[in-house]
């Protein structure tokens, strides 16, 4: 299990085995795309109940999930787990 915390303090695990599907992959590849495939692959990465803490984590004074944020967020989760992988 990798596990890590971004600057803006939301903790997370990722299972190591995540990566190698192949649905996944094509996933992120429509994701590349076309944005509306993101939340998808982020539920396959973080699972239901990370990507909600995630949300919940990001939420505004307006009750809103900034899209930018969670893009920024996520993007700073994959290179965390990244670093983790390449130093195990």
């Amino acid at each position: 299990m990798l596990t890590g915390k971004t600057k803006s303090g939301f903790k997370f695990e990722i299972d190591e085995t995540v990566a190698d599907d192949m649905e996944l992959l094509e996933d992120i590849a429509e994701a590349d795309k076309d944005t509306t495939h993101f939340p998808g692959v982020l539920t396959k990465i973080l699972g239901e109940d990370q990507k909600k803490r995630l949300y919940d984590h990001l939420r505004n004074e307006n009750g809103r999930v900034p899209i930018e944020a969670t893009l920024s967020e996520f993007t700073e989760i994959m290179n965390l787990a990244g670093e983790k992988t390449k130093n195990s």
